[in-house]
């Protein structure tokens, strides 16, 4: 465990505990990604992905079993904390990217800075500006996010997500909306990410074509872990 960047251990989530609509989602997952690692997430709908993705995000916790984030056992902390080390520690792109559509790419990546920071200033703008750069989107920076394309949308979101440097990335379906093209760029942007600065990923995807560029490739049925294995590339 110690150059694991998230650990769990027997994690179970059931819904309307003690009720007749009692239902267990989750069963004893066991689960190990590694500093550096790039992994996918695969399963059929329903099998637990989203509730797996939530409590692996820290916006959900887990009926029973152990999660462990960049060394941090998150069973006793305070929502307070766990909000905390949620924005220190893990950054989301989404199918959907979420982004301000009436605010400029470089204000949507100043956003996390702003939410951690309280207030604007130079050393914000000038951090949003450099990772729109890594992301091809220099020329876009002062462009409103709702004239662009759902590729450049995307890599806005991808650095926004990186804005406050987290060692996890949850990407889920970060492709799902767009063409084979785009999704083809926005994958190969974020294993760019993912090589040169050992940021980890793990990537929900339907696509099996992505899913075999990955590192390893974890399956979740029915909600238990059925297979974690290299990818065959």
């Amino acid at each position: 465990m110690a150059d694991s960047i998230l650990y769990l251990e027997k994690v179970c989530k059931s819904y309307a505990i003690g009720t007749p609509a009692e239902t267990q989602v989750l069963h004893e997952v066991d689960l190990n990604i590694g500093k550096g690692e790039f992994a996918a997430l695969i399963g059929p709908s329903g099998s637990g992905k989203s509730t797996l993705l939530n409590i692996i995000g820290l916006l959900d916790r887990p009926t029973s079993g152990k999660l462990f984030m960049t060394g941090r056992e998150t069973s006793t902390l305070n929502e307070r904390s766990l909000t905390a080390l949620r924005g220190q520690a893990i950054g989301f792109v989404f199918q959907s990217h979420y982004l301000l559509s009436g605010f400029s790419a470089a204000e949507n990546v100043m956003m996390p800075l702003l939410m951690q920071r309280g207030h604007a200033d130079a050393a914000m703008r000038q951090r949003a500006q450099a990772l729109l750069a890594q992301v091809d989107l220099t020329p876009w920076q002062d462009h409103l996010v709702g004239n662009m394309s759902g590729g450049q949308q995307q890599r806005v979101a991808i650095a926004r997500a990186l804005a406050l440097n987290p060692s996890l990335i949850l990407a889920d379906e970060p492709t799902g909306n767009l063409d084979s093209k785009s999704a083809n760029a926005i994958f190969e942007l974020m294993r760019k990410v993912n090589r040169e600065q050992g940021t980890t990923f793990l990537m929900v995807t339907h696509n099996p074509n992505l899913s075999q560029r990955c590192d390893r490739i974890i399956e979740l049925v029915d909600g238990r872990i059925t297979g974690s294995a290299p990818a065959s590339r």
